[in-house]
């Protein structure tokens, strides 16, 4: 699996982003390609080679056109920003998850609602473009998932709409919540608002750095040149080695979390919408158990499977949705096939494919449920038959190979 890994040693901020990507090897014509899609005009991209405490990068920075207004953005305008736009509807999906908890962290600093917190200092155009300029360019190098090292936030104050504020200011604080971070006592804002909800909206884990085979390094340079160290964001790009949770040659666990909870009062009917919204907020699985329970009544057992990170979010989430009075959970080892995502073509259309694989060889092969359903409803042809056509197509593309 292609990942990236984000070495936050002089923090993050959404051009540092941009630049490390570029840098990496993302065309910015293509990406400026690509951002026109958002359908958002009255900027431009400029890249440039620079130097900072002697480390070369890349410094991408959004120029707004001259006399143009930047106004506060609600919610709502976003919103309909990106689900006008012609993007992909991954990436309207992925912008707006990464939005949402933007302005979440931005209405409870603020002690404001949702609907009418505003964007001030973060500007709306260059924040979009960041936003999405990340999103497009870690899909055109192929990432399919995110960590990052431990984040260093920097020292001092920074002047806002509200005064002055602390560093990290309050809405970074917010959105960093269970993720290592430290100040290095540079006094400067290492990492922006914009920076930290890019980790968080991309469910970056936080490991050291990952088992993987690099492939890319990419620098992107911030605004400052620092005296002690250079103020670059460093993205590692490569394929994972793992296969089976193998390192060193030797199987190792990763570690999740398995929370549990008993429920005898609430309508079944309840539990496809509970255990729907919990995957969607990033559980790894989820399933129910009848059991009994004492004095012989009949019950669900709800079981979420989860990494460390996600508990809080999803425990939360159980508590608002349903009838439980109380949660049990522990921490249990967990190992898994490395997987990949292709597409077959068949005659009918495209389908995604699922390949687990151990020691490098595919041991299970499934085509995903809701391409096939969703193709079926497109064509009248039972999923039955598509499954097939979609074993044939991979059969035929094998031998090729």
């Amino acid at each position: 699996m292609k990942i990236a890994f984000f070495d936050c040693f002089a923090g993050i901020s959404g051009d540092m982003c941009l630049g490390a990507l570029v840098d990496a090897g993302v065309s910015v014509k293509e990406l400026g390609t690509l951002l026109k899609k958002l359908r958002v005009s009255g900027y431009s991209l400029e890249a440039s080679r620079v130097s900072r405490c002697g480390l070369t990068g890349t410094k991408v920075d959004v120029v707004l056109d001259k006399g143009l207004k930047v106004r506060p953005m609600k919610w709502k305008n976003l919103e309909s920003v990106i689900n006008g736009s012609d993007l992909p509807e991954k990436i309207k999906s992925r912008g707006l998850q990464v939005f949402r908890k933007l302005f979440e962290a931005e209405a409870k600093v603020h002690g404001e609602g949702f609907k009418e917190v505003h964007l001030h200092e973060l500007g709306g155009i260059d924040c979009m473009v960041d936003i999405f300029g990340t999103l497009m360019g870690l899909e055109l190098l192929g990432v399919r998932k995110v960590y990052a090292s431990p984040i260093n936030l920097g020292s001092g104050r920074i002047k806002t709409m509200h005064g002055m504020l602390p560093v990290p200011a309050p809405a970074t604080s917010e959105l960093l919540k269970g993720y290592p971070v430290y100040a290095s006592g540079i006094p400067f804002e290492l990492t922006t608002p914009t920076g930290a909800v890019i980790l968080a909206g991309l469910e970056a884990e936080t490991p050291s750095v990952p088992s993987m085979r690099i492939e890319r390094i990419g620098y992107g340079a911030g605004n400052r040149d620092l005296e002690d160290m250079p103020n670059m964001l460093r993205i590692i790009i490569g394929e994972t080695t793992d296969s089976g949770g193998q390192r060193n040659g030797r199987l190792s666990d990763t570690e999740v979390v398995v929370v549990e909870t008993n429920i005898d009062d609430m309508n079944p009917q309840l539990y496809e919408d509970i255990t729907d919204k919990l995957l969607k907020a990033g559980a790894l699985d989820v399933f129910l158990e009848n059991i009994i329970m004492k004095k012989g009544r009949p019950a669900v057992k709800m079981t979420v499977i989860t990494d460390e990170q996600k508990l809080e979010r999803l425990t939360s989430l159980i508590f608002r949705e349903t009838t439980t009075i109380g949660l049990r959970f522990f921490r249990a080892g967990r190992r898994v096939l490395d997987r990949e995502i292709r597409k077959v073509r068949t005659r009918f259309g495209e389908v995604r494919i699922k390949i687990s694989r151990l020691d490098g060889t595919a041991v299970n092969v499934s085509p995903e449920y809701d391409d096939l359903k969703a193709l079926s409803k497109k064509t009248g042809q039972p999923i039955k038959m598509l499954s097939e056509a979609v074993t044939f197509a991979l059969k035929e593309l094998e031998t090729k190979q």
